[in-house]
C-alpha cells in the first residue's frame, strides 16, 4: 500500500500571494511567523499587506533563529499559544516553516522536547499556511520539522502528519532578491531530496512521480535561478521543484546524504543545504553501483544523450549533478566551517546514529564507509 498526504491547497505562479484573500481570513486573528532576515529584506511586507487586504488582524513574531534548537522553538511556541490565533502564516525558509509547524501542534499543550521522543503526541489546533522565501527545503509540503538538540550536538527530525500545511503559496516574487549563495544552498538541498527519494529503498510510485519531475526542473533551472537575478521563470520552476521534492520526502524518505549531514548542522551549525551539498557527491559515488538502475531511469526520463550502458547512464547523471554543484559555487569541503580531521570519529558516530535514514540507502553504510565519505570532505 502507498500513501500520499498533500497540503489542502497549493497556489503557484505569478501573484499567487493574492490567494490569501481566498482563504477566508477576514476578521481572523492571524500570526505571521518569520525571521529578522526576511523582515530586513522587505519580503515579509508583501505578505503583511496581502493579509491586511484579506481583512485579517495580524501579529508578527519574527524571532526565529537560523538552525533553531528545540528550546528556541519552545519559546516561540509559548508566545504563539498565548495569542489564541485562528491561523498561522509562515514566511521564510525551512527553519521558519519547521518552527511554525511545531507551534501549530504544541499550541494546546505539550512541549517540543516531548515531541523529540513521541512526535505523534502533538495535535494541530490552528490552520497553517506556508509561504516559502527560498526554493529548496520543501518544508512547505512535509510533515517533518528539524530542530537542533544542543546537548547531543545533533539535529533531529520530528515527523507528525498533522504538520502537513493546510495551504501553500508558491509566489516567485518571494525569491526574486534571494542572494545567490542562499539560492545555491537551498537549490542543492532540493536536488538532494529528489535524487535521494528516487533512489531510496522506501521509494513508491508517488515519490517517483514527484521526484522525477523535481529532478527535471532542477537540472534545467537551478543554475539560472541562482546566478541570474531576473530569471523569474527559473525561480518559479525551482519553487515548484522544491515543493515536489517535499512531496517526495513524505512519500518516501531521504538516505545517507541527509543522515551524514545532520552532525554537521548539529555540532558545527553548518547550514542544512550546504551540509547536504558537500556530502552529495561522495555519497552518490559510493551508491553508484547499487543505484545504477534508478539513476539510468533518470537519464532516460530526462532524455539525456550520449550513453548506452546502464552504468554509463548512471555516471552521466552523477556527472551532471557534480557540474551543477560546481557551477553554482557550492564548496566541496568543510575546511571553511572549522571542521577538522580530529573530529572524524565524532562525525562517524553521530552519522551512524541516524539509522532512520541510513536504512533507506540502497547500499548498506558501515562505520568504515561513513569514515571514508567524511574523509573526502575533510581537507
Amino acid at each position: 500500500m502507498y500513501k500520499l498526504n498533500m497540503p489542502g491547497a497549493v497556489f503557484s505562479g505569478e501573484q499567487a500571494l493574492l490567494s490569501l484573500d481566498d482563504l477566508g481570513m477576514a476578521g481572523e486573528n492571524v500570526c505571521m511567523i518569520t525571521d529578522h532576515g526576511v523582515i530586513k529584506a522587505g519580503v515579509a511586507d508583501r505578505v503583511l499587506s496581502a493579509l491586511k487586504q484579506a481583512g485579517a488582524q495580524v501579529r508578527v513574531i519574527d524571532q526565529v533563529p537560523p538552525e533553531p534548537a528545540y528550546q528556541d522553538v519552545q519559546r516561540l511556541a509559548t508566545a504563539f499559544a498565548e495569542g489564541r490565533f485562528h491561523s498561522l502564516v509562515a514566511v521564510g525558509g525551512g527553519s521558519v516553516m519547521d518552527t511554525a509547524k511545531l507551534c501549530s501542534i504544541v499550541a494546546d499543550g505539550g512541549s517540543v522536547k516531548e515531541l523529540l521522543q513521541t512526535p505523534g503526541k502533538g495535535k494541530k489546533v490552528v490552520r497553517t499556511v506556508m509561504v516559502p522565501t527560498t526554493a529548496g527545503t520543501g518544508a512547505e509540503a512535509t510533515p517533518n520539522a528539524i530542530v537542533a538538540v544542543p546537548e547531543e550536538q545533533v539535529k533531529v527530525g520530528i515527523v507528525n502528519h498533522q504538520m502537513i500545511p493546510d495551504a501553500v503559496i508558491l509566489d516567485p516574487e518571494m525569491i526574486r532578491g534571494l542572494p545567490a549563495n542562499i539560492a545555491a544552498a537551498t537549490g542543492v538541498d532540493a536536488m538532494c531530496h529528489a535524487v535521494e527519494c528516487y533512489t531510496s529503498l522506501a521509494a513508491t510510485p508517488f515519490s517517483d512521480l514527484y521526484a522525477l519531475e523535481a529532478i527535471r526542473l532542477i537540472f534545467s533551472h537551478l543554475a539560472a535561478a541562482c546566478l541570474s537575478p531576473e530569471a523569474m521563470e527559473s525561480k518559479a520552476a525551482m519553487l515548484l521543484a522544491a515543493f515536489y521534492g517535499g512531496v517526495a520526502i513524505q512519500c518516501s524518505g531521504t538516505t545517507a546524504v541527509h543522515a551524514l549531514s545532520y552532525p554537521l548542522g548539529g555540532k558545527y551549525h553548518i547550514p542544512h543545504g550546504i551540509a547536504n551539498a558537500v556530502l552529495l557527491m561522495p555519497v552518490m559515488r559510493f551508491n553508484l553501483d547499487a543505484c545504477a538502475e534508478r539513476l539510468a531511469c533518470i537519464y532516460d526520463a530526462l532524455a539525456m544523450r550520449g550513453a548506452d550502458a546502464q552504468i554509463e547512464k548512471a555516471q552521466a547523471v552523477l556527472d551532471r549533478m557534480e557540474t551543477l554543484v560546481k557551477q553554482i559555487r557550492i564548496p566541496s569541503g568543510l575546511e571553511a566551517y572549522g571542521v577538522k580531521r580530529d573530529d572524524l570519529e565524532d562525525l562517524v558516530q553521530a552519522g551512524m546514529g541516524v539509522q532512520r535514514l541510513l536504512k533507506n540507502n540502497r547500499r548498506t553504510v558501515t562505520a568504515a564507509d561513513a569514515r571514508m565519505m567524511y574523509r573526502q570532505v575533510l581537507n
